[in-house]
């Protein structure tokens, strides 16, 4: 096996300048996504979410983008699971995108708030059938005695329910992450990457440039 030390890549495919970015982060976040997209690469709405609870233990996952706007960055998942009990606990966050193709990644801060109703009921409604029954089989995040446990909630679900009109689970729904921070990062060569971060002052962003 390849030492561990030896897997290196250089950095060459662009560069960040503040003169080049929009004045609003999600305006350049929509921009930079929009390129990703185009590329067709598998799920760029992938970001890495970490939260941590009142025991002050960080716990990251890979979750799925579902909507951005200027108000913030939208993803769902069960109230009890993980995530949930500690974004009760602590609600604030972080997101992170790693697009590798693109040599890019955008990190992202903020408190978190969950969605109204409405806009989880909007959500679940546009699912696929077997999201939603898999929404009412697990119970996130707790300890299960098997595989074959999942495939006999699975099944009773979908004996109980009309496909055509599952309801939300009452522990199921969306969060909102309202960002004060946005960095955006640029690999470059001899590791001296570019790093433009938006921090939040008031009803308007600053950007600065870090150091590598």
């Amino acid at each position: 096996m390849k030492s561990l030390f030896q897997l290196r890549k250089e950095y060459r495919q662009g560069n960040l300048n503040i003169e080049d970015l929009e004045t609003d982060p999600v305006d350049q976040f929509q921009k930079w996504f929009e390129q990703i997209s185009m590329l067709g690469i598998p799920e760029p709405n992938a970001m890495v979410l970490s939260t941590c609870g009142k025991d002050r233990r960080p716990s990251s996952r890979l979750v799925l983008l579902k909507e951005f706007s200027k108000e913030g960055f939208t993803f769902f998942t069960n109230y009890h699971s993980k995530k949930g009990r500690q974004i009760d606990e602590n609600p604030y966050g972080s997101l992170l995108f790693a697009w590798h193709y693109l040599e890019r990644q955008v990190r992202i801060e903020g408190g978190i708030e969950k969605l109204d109703d409405v806009r989880s009921e909007r959500y679940f409604e546009n699912r696929p059938v077997s999201s939603r029954i898999g929404a009412w089989t697990s119970p996130q995040s707790d300890v299960i005695e098997s595989r074959e446990f999942l495939e006999k909630r699975e099944a009773e679900f979908r004996s109980q329910f009309d496909p055509y009109s599952i309801p939300r689970p009452p522990e199921w729904g969306g969060y909102i992450l309202k960002p004060d921070l946005i960095e955006f990062w640029q690999g470059r060569e001899s590791r001296l990457h570019d790093r433009l971060e938006y921090r939040k002052k008031g009803d308007s962003w600053e950007i600065v440039r870090l150091a590598p």
